[in-house]
């Protein structure tokens, strides 16, 4: 139920994206407008995951997962009722909220699951943040293929009337509380720097990198996080204690979640469009969306399919050892397409190899963070976690996009990118893929802090 949930808030950033070239179009709107329709779901998703982790340790973390769903049916019929760009923005805004499910589940899974059977259930979860984006994409292309765009909206909302319905019947309320009173002015001001943050990744393409706007916001929202961050270790009952979240494990499993989010959403820019562009511009392969959505499609039932072996792995070798292994597995898929790319097996074969890598690196980072916190934390630890990731698909999509914009050539009158472009794209994704395994070398294989973690370590 809990996993159905988390596929359900990673459909939410492919949703739009067989639609996303035709919105100016479609919401008589300027294209830099319409470019909010995706990035406030970014931007609301960094900013409410931590905070609801929070939330869900203090107040149960059912309640707030159903408070999330909640959000998100009422975001996707606001998006389905609207005719113009506010709407739909809106909407879309209440959609991202949902992604704190995630993160909440893996937490949950720890409150009530034995000890045996939670590394498996937490790859499970782990997996639906690429499963459902990927899995989301051909079903989204068929709905705009044959139905109104806004059809896309109400698919969703059913999709989380369902999934209110199965956590509420079939997820028990959660047990396990800290006491203690809500740290507002802490969740003011991580959300202030990370809107700032990441609104000069997202948008300095569009802005020009050194433009008074894009400097303005990265630097003050990198000023806000510096206070934030003082503020949180001298407050009594911080939103999240920095002290916990500085321990060698947490913070390379953190910062190996950059380059992980880095790397797949590095193939979810590049890919389709490989995929999608006339063959005459000599970077592409031609397909339809549909067509193109169904080779992506593979790597998230790949990363479903090896959840089971996931729990296995990490309970006889460490998630350490599975985050090696998947960082690698994603570094060597980029490799594969530096070589190959130019055969749509290729594309395939590469993100089938993504699917393995994300699906082993996902399901051991969860694990790393709760055999490193202590119980009280786990929600707002895998929330921190989740932010991380959703900080490299930030940089990924505003990095690759601005390669592919800046190296181009004359197609029919239309600026495609050029096969140069894509190998750029190829070489960040392989290298952010690349520090994320040797970042997993530094992560201790027996914390000395482990008898006080969530989860015990491995013996």
């Amino acid at each position: 139920m809990l996993a159905f949930t988390g596929l359900c808030s990673a459909y939410m950033f492919t949703l739009v994206v067989p639609i996303q070239a035709e919105l100016p179009q479609l919401l008589d709107a300027q294209r830099s407008d319409t470019a909010w329709v995706v990035t406030i779901t970014l931007l609301v998703a960094a900013c409410a995951t931590p905070i609801s982790g929070r939330l869900g340790d203090m107040y149960g973390k059912r309640r707030i997962v159903l408070v999330l769903i909640g959000l998100l049916i009422a975001g996707s019929a606001v998006a389905a009722l609207s005719g113009g760009i506010g709407g739909l923005i809106l909407g879309r805004a209440m959609q991202g909220a949902t992604t704190g499910v995630i993160p909440l589940g893996i937490a949950i899974m720890r409150d009530v699951l034995p000890p045996a059977r939670l590394g498996t259930a937490v790859a499970l979860m782990s997996a639906t943040m690429g499963v459902g984006s990927a899995l989301g994409m051909p079903i989204s292309a068929l709905i705009v293929e044959h139905l109104d765009w806004h059809m896309l909206f109400w698919v969703a909302a059913a999709l989380g009337v369902l999934a209110l319905l199965l956590v509420a019947l079939f997820v028990p309320p959660s047990t396990l509380r800290t006491p203690g009173r809500f740290d507002f002015v802490g969740a003011a001001g991580l959300a202030a720097g990370l809107v700032g943050v990441l609104l000069a990744v997202s948008r300095g393409a569009d802005w020009g990198w050194l433009s008074p706007a894009t400097l303005g916001a990265g630097l003050g929202g990198v000023a806000v996080l510096l206070l934030w961050g003082w503020y949180q270790l001298r407050v009594a009952e911080p939103l999240l204690d920095l002290r916990v979240a500085a321990r060698p494990a947490v913070l390379y499993t953190n910062l190996a979640a950059i380059g992980m989010g880095f790397a797949l959403f590095g193939t979810s820019v590049t890919l389709p469009q490989m995929l999608e562009l006339p063959v005459e511009s000599e970077a592409g392969l031609g397909l339809s969306l549909f067509a193109a959505a169904l080779v992506v499609m593979p790597s998230g039932i790949v990363m479903m399919v090896i959840s089971p072996l996931s729990g296995w792995l990490e309970r006889r070798m460490g998630a350490r050892f599975m985050l090696a292994f998947g960082t690698g597995a994603v570094a060597v898929a980029y490799a594969f397409l530096l070589i190959w790319s130019s055969e749509v097996w290729h594309l395939l074969v590469a993100n089938i190899l993504v699917g393995v890598g994300v699906g082993f690196s996902f399901a051991a980072m969860p694990m790393l963070i709760m055999r490193s916190v202590p119980s009280h934390e786990t929600g707002a630890s895998n929330g921190i976690n989740a932010l991380f990731r959703s900080l490299g698909t930030s940089a990924a999509s505003a990095t690759m996009a601005a390669v592919l914009a800046a190296l181009t050539v004359d197609f029919q009158g239309t600026p495609v990118p050029t096969h140069a472009a894509f190998d750029t794209c190829f070489w960040l994704g392989a290298v952010a893929a690349l520090g994320a395994c040797i970042l997993s070398f530094f992560i201790p294989k027996h914390p000395h802090y482990a008898e006080h973690a969530a989860v015990p370590d491995r013996p």
